[in-house]
C-alpha cells in the first residue's frame, strides 16, 4: 500500500512539473514550414520583416486593396503560423479590406522564441509598422484576433488606439482553459503564462466584435459570452457555427454581413 500511494505521488508530481516547465510548448505549438502564400490562392501580397524592440525580426504578408479601405491586423492562433491561414487572407480579400497577417517570434520565418510577453511586443511592433511605415490612421485600423491572437488582440487594443476589436473563438483566460481541461489540479498555482483577457475587457475602450460557435469543443461558447459581457459598448455577438479548427464560419453569410457592417463595409469593396 505504502509503494502505491508512493507511486501515484510520483505520478502527481511529475505531471505537475511537466504541466509547470512544460507550458510553453502546450501553449505555443509553433511550425516553421511555410506551406503556402497568398500567392498560391491567386492573391496579391508583400513579404514584409518588422523588426521588434530586442533586433530580432518578424514576418509578415501586407495586402493593400484600396486606399479608402480600413486595415485589419490579423493576430492567429497557437498553433502552426500564416502559411495555414490563406482561407483567412481569402475572405479578408473578399470583404475588400488592405490586412497584415504575421508571426509571433519562434514561428515561420520570424526569428526569436515565442512567449506571452513576445506575443504582446509582436502585435505592438506589427501595428507601429501600420501607423508609421503604411500610414494608416488608428481611425481606420482594426485589430483581429482569432483563439490565442484574440488575447493577444485584446492586450494591443488597451494600449493603443484603434477602429475596433474583433475577437473569433477566443478563450477568457489561461486559468479558466485550464481548470476546463484538468479539473483535478490546483492550475492557478501551475500558470505561467496569462493572457488573462476577461480581466483587461473593461479597458477596451473602441468598438467590440465577438463571434464563436455554440460547437466549439475547444473552447467554450460561454467563454466568448463573458468577453463580450465584460466588454464595454459598443459592441456586437455574432453565433456561428463548426468546430474549433473548422473554416466554416469563413463563409458563413451571417458572419461576413457582421463583418462588413463592423467594418462598416456595405458590401465588399
Amino acid at each position: 500500500m505504502l509503494w502505491l500511494v508512493i507511486t501515484v505521488l510520483g505520478v502527481v508530481v511529475a505531471l505537475l512539473a511537466f504541466l509547470y516547465f512544460g507550458q510553453g510548448k502546450i501553449i505555443f505549438i509553433p511550425s516553421r514550414s511555410i506551406d503556402a502564400t497568398p500567392a498560391d490562392a491567386g492573391l496579391a501580397y508583400e513579404d514584409v520583416y518588422i523588426e521588434v524592440d530586442d533586433g530580432v525580426q518578424i514576418h509578415g504578408w501586407y495586402a493593400r486593396q484600396n486606399s479608402s479601405a480600413p486595415t485589419v491586423l490579423f493576430c492567429h492562433g497557437n498553433a502552426g503560423n500564416i502559411s495555414h491561414r490563406i482561407s483567412t487572407a481569402q475572405m479578408l480579400n473578399e470583404l475588400g479590406v488592405n490586412y497584415l497577417m504575421f508571426d509571433y517570434r519562434g514561428y515561420g520565418r520570424s526569428g526569436g522564441s515565442p512567449s506571452e510577453e513576445n506575443a504582446y511586443g509582436d502585435a505592438a511592433a506589427a501595428y507601429r509598422w501600420l501607423r508609421t511605415e503604411k500610414g494608416v490612421p488608428a481611425e481606420s485600423l482594426f485589430v483581429f484576433g482569432r483563439s490565442l491572437g484574440g488575447a493577444v488582440g485584446v492586450e494591443l487594443s488597451t494600449a493603443q488606439d484603434c477602429a475596433g476589436l474583433i475577437l473569433e473563438s477566443t478563450f477568457t483566460s489561461i486559468s479558466d482553459m485550464g481548470k476546463r481541461i484538468y479539473p483535478f489540479l490546483p492550475v492557478k498555482l501551475l500558470v505561467r503564462y496569462r493572457f488573462a483577457s476577461i480581466e483587461k475587457m473593461s479597458r477596451v475602450k473602441c468598438p467590440l466584435l465577438v463571434a464563436h460557435s455554440a460547437d466549439d469543443e475547444l473552447i467554450p461558447y460561454e467563454m466568448g459570452k463573458r468577453l463580450y459581457e465584460a466588454g464595454s459598448e459598443p459592441k456586437g455577438f455574432v453565433e456561428f457555427s463548426g468546430g474549433h479548427n473548422d473554416l466554416d464560419c469563413l463563409h458563413d453569410e451571417k458572419y461576413r454581413r457582421s463583418l462588413r457592417e463592423f467594418l462598416e463595409l456595405d458590401e465588399p469593396l
